[in-house]
């Protein structure tokens, strides 16, 4: 649902055409809503075009397939062996467009004892391993808040879909791209089976602790702030605990090499723990800043909203957008960022259909778009 609408987001932000095909009753991200707003498809939307067909109708497929003519890239995310059943495989795509780029977006992959069965985020952010060392040891295993493994998918799928279209434009060879929802998020969790292999252990659920540097960790201020604070490297644990006036500790058999830290990770945090509590965010902030310590605040949507980085950087840009209250819609800036050619906001993410004509008619002739307008292939929902 995420994925594919975030992999064609960063290609559309920095200058590709996309036009996405929807059914009469939208995509489904348009259904994920906030006080009645489509905040989702709004922000994973933008900088898109949208046409309407009727997919059911095979003369809406062979629109598609004359749309495939003049593309360097498709993209679908269908539960696999339904494209084929459309009659749109990737051997009908290729043999229209030899240099098409097919990304195959899934949450098991196109082959597999799994590849039938439907593939959710959810699903696969606890089979690769994540939930099950995230959270704390005397809880539940814990997952992800939001969209991480089609996020991973999404962000993996758009660097390898311009790998794939550099070869094509090079070779006009195109390919098929499988990208699944597991993969990019099963790569993110090394080096876990290493691991296991050395030890026959799990990794454990540590919190805000890592199991390979301490001290790292969350820790709460005396006004009910918190912090994050990472010291990773010899260098930065000795500056922090001079910073705390504890400098006896760099020499603390406990507490001298990083192996040390990480076997009494819990007494180190519980001093570092102390020092902070006893001080309001906005002192932590200060004291860590001036000692060079790699410290922050652990920051929410209401401290982001006029937070100066975030303003700076252009982080979050504005879009006008009359469904919103003053008009005006925040959403995240351009990333990455390119010095020569950087993405820009060209259009606010589409009504269902709104491009038919601009699309649709140039392709198929003025005559046959009006045809297929006519017998419902193409369709106006209006201003979903």
């Amino acid at each position: 649902m995420v994925a594919g609408n975030l992999l064609t987001k960063v290609l559309a932000d920095h200058g590709a055409e996309v036009v996405k095909v929807e059914p009469p009753e939208g995509d489904t991200l348009r259904a994920w809503r906030v006080k009645g707003i489509s905040t989702t498809w709004k922000t994973l939307s933008r900088n898109k075009l949208s046409v309407c067909l009727d997919l059911r109708n095979p003369e809406a497929i062979t629109a598609v397939k004359r749309l495939v003519e003049g593309a360097a890239m498709f993209v679908e995310s269908f539960r696999p062996g339904i494209l084929e059943i459309m009659g749109l495989s990737p051997e009908v795509l290729l043999a229209i467009n030899p240099a098409l780029v097919i990304v195959r977006v899934s949450g098991w992959g196109q082959d597999g004892p799994y590849r039938h069965k439907p593939g959710f985020g959810t699903l696969v952010e606890g089979y690769s391993g994540f939930a099950a060392v995230n959270g704390f040891a005397d809880r539940e295993p814990v997952l992800p808040p939001m969209y991480m493994a089609d996020g991973y998918a999404g962000l993996y799928g758009a660097a390898t879909a311009m790998i794939a279209l550099r070869l094509a434009e090079a070779t006009r060879q195109g390919q098929v791209i499988d990208l699944t929802l597991f993969d990019p998020i099963h790569v993110m969790m090394e080096p876990q089976h290493a691991s296991w292999q050395l030890t026959r252990q799990s990794k454990p659920r540590t919190g805000s602790r890592s199991t390979n540097a301490v001290p790292r960790n969350a820790y709460r201020t005396s006004d009910g702030g918190w912090v994050c604070l990472s010291a990773s490297t010899q260098g930065m644990t000795e500056k922090l605990l001079r910073s705390i006036g504890r400098e006896e500790l760099i020499t603390d058999p406990r507490f001298r090499t990083n192996a040390d830290r990480v076997r009494h990770g819990e007494e180190l945090d519980a001093i570092i723990a102390d020092y902070i509590r006893a001080l309001t965010l906005e002192q932590t902030l200060a004291h860590f800043d001036k000692a060079g310590v790699t410290i922050g605040p652990i920051m929410d949507a209401q401290m982001l909203e006029h937070d100066r980085y975030v303003a700076e950087r252009e982080a979050v840009i504005e879009v006008p957008d009359a469904e919103m209250p003053g008009g005006w819609l925040p959403m995240h800036g351009m990333v990455p960022r390119l010095s020569e050619t950087p993405g820009i906001l060209a259009r606010p993410a589409p009504r269902i259909g709104e491009h038919n004509a601009q699309v649709l008619a140039p392709v198929l002739g003025e005559a046959e778009y009006a045809r297929l307008c006519a017998a419902g292939v193409v369709r106006d929902p209006g201003s979903a």
